[in-house]
Formats: structure tokens, C-alpha cells, sequence
């Protein structure tokens, strides 16, 4: 069913990027169809969108690369036009959207495009469309940020400068819904560990990353830097219990250390994501 769709959005986008439209939304219009036309009927939904979403993902940004240019509004429209297409015939999951997210990350790299630009970029475009996917704030970052990991570490990238980038995103997402920008924080946070323990990664060093995002980002948009380290702490060591003991040890470590210039306590409660 996944079949021509990569040639199909690419030829499609390939039309977007070389007019004078809206790069994004002509991608994700083009991707969504495209989703909705493979979904439509199968059998199987859930493998249908994974082969689906990676080979849209790929076509997209193929056009980007084609055409020398917006590789990171095509990727944003690609991963919001799959999650929208998905959500028309199925459910989006954070598992559909750290799929999505790593194809995007991958593709992105190999048309020459900055991955950890792509991250945050990617962060902020996914919560700020919670509101047309029916995802929660939580979901999406966390979904967002695992797949990042993912994609980063396929095409030998920084997963720490991946990881800030993405808790800055994030923030930024949440502020452009009204959205908790702490609670964005802790999910992110907490996706970042998850998916650098899948990928065996230094779970340390990705979340110092990632508090040093979340207290740039936090001052960024006026948000308690305080609150915001401490919600990725929390985060991060939630996400470290569901890969085993040492891992909370090392993470926890980093409580009471002072980052950025700002002291790191652990607070609780912050809700988890599912």
C-alpha cells in the first residue's frame, strides 16, 4: 500500500517548494493525502503507517534536497502532514510520532540539512499542532523527543546538542498553544532519556543537555528557569526508572548541581506521560 507514495510526495512537494506558497502547509496538505490514500483500506494500519509516514518522509525531503533549499519547513510539514493523515483514519500515538520524527531526522541529514535545527524545529511544529491531531502536550513532546534521539544517533549526530535544542523547541511549542511550557519540559525530558537508554547513549550527558535547554528556553519566554531544570530533572529520572537502577543513580546525581547558573532540585509531583 506504501508503494509510490515516496514518489508521489515528492513530486508534490517538489511543486510546493518551487512556488510561491506556504512551504509548509503545501507539504503538509501533500503528505496528509498521500497518508490518508495508503491508510484507507489496509489491513494492517500499523505497519501500514510506519512504511507509509518513512516513505513520505523520504520523498518530501528528496524534493528539499532536489530543489537545494527548505529541507526544515518541509520536514516540519511532512511529520505534521503524516500525524494528520494518521489521525483522519487511525489514532497518532507517541510511538507514531517518534517514527515519524526519526524518518524525519534521517532524511533531513541526508539532504545536507542541520539535525539539530531539525530537532527543535521539529519539537516546536509537532506540539504546536496538538490542537489538529488530537495528541496531548505530553504525548507529543515525549514521542518528539524519543525519535530525535533515534534519528540522531542512525546518522552519527550530536545527541547532545540534539537533546537542547529539542527542550527549547518544545517550550516554544507549548507557548505558541497556551500550552504548559513545564509540562512540555518534563516530557521532552523524559523522551530524550528513553530514547538515548534505547540507543545505549549516555543518559547523563543528555540530561544535562537537557536541563541546559530547558533554562535557556525557560528565559526565552519569561518561564521560571528554576521550575523549568527542575521539571527536566524530574523527567529525565522518571525516564531512567524504565531503563533500570544505575540509571536513576547517574541521573539523579545531577540534583543540587548548579547549571547555567541555577541550582537543580527535584520537585514532585509532575505527571507523567503514558
Amino acid at each position: 500500500m506504501a508503494e509510490g507514495i515516496g514518489t508521489k510526495v515528492k513530486d508534490g512537494v517538489m511543486g510546493v517548494v518551487k512556488g510561491t506558497g506556504d512551504v509548509v502547509m503545501g507539504t503538509v496538505d501533500t503528505v496528509r493525502k498521500a497518508i490518508v490514500g495508503a491508510l484507507e483500506g489496509a489491513g494492517d494500519i500499523a505497519k501500514t503507517v510506519t512504511t507509509s509516514a518513512g516513505e513520505a518522509i523520504k520523498g518530501a525531503l528528496e524534493a528539499a534536497g532536489d530543489v537545494g533549499s527548505g529541507a526544515l519547513n518541509v520536514a516540519k510539514g511532512a511529520v505534521i502532514g503524516v500525524l494528520q493523515g494518521v489521525g483522519e483514519v487511525g489514532k497518532v500515538t507517541a510511538g507514531v510520532v517518534s517514527d515519524t520524527v526519526r524518518a524525519a531526522i534521517k532524511g533531513t541529514s541526508e539532504v545536507g540539512g542541520d539535525v539539530t535545527n531539525a530537532a527543535g524545529g521539529l519539537a516546536q511544529s509537532v506540539i504546536g499542532s496538538t490542537k489538529d491531531t488530537a495528541l496531548s502536550l505530553g504525548d507529543a513532546a515525549f514521542g518528539v523527543a524519543r525519535g530525535a534521539i533515534a534519528g540522531v544517533k542512525d546518522v552519527g549526530g550530536d545527541v547532545a546538542s540534539t537533546a537542547t535544542s529539542a527542550v527549547r523547541g518544545a517550550i516554544n511549542g507549548a507557548r505558541d498553544i497556551g500550552g504548559d511550557a513545564i509540562e512540555a519540559v518534563r516530557a521532552t525530558a523524559s523522551g530524550l532519556v528513553r530514547g538515548t537508554g534505547d540507543v545505549g547513549g549516555d543518559v547523563v550527558e543528555v540530561t544535562r543537555a537537557a536541563i541546559v535547554g530547558a533554562i535557556n528556553g525557560a528565559k526565552d519566554v519569561g518561564v521560571s528557569a528554576e521550575d523549568a531544570a527542575s521539571a527536566a530533572l524530574s523527567g529525565a529520572i522518571d525516564a531512567a526508572g524504565d531503563i533500570g537502577e544505575s540509571a536513576v543513580e547517574a541521573v539523579s546525581g545531577l540534583a543540587g548541581t548548579t547549571i547555567e547558573g541555577v541550582k537543580v532540585v527535584v520537585t514532585k509531583p509532575f505527571k507523567k506521560s503514558e
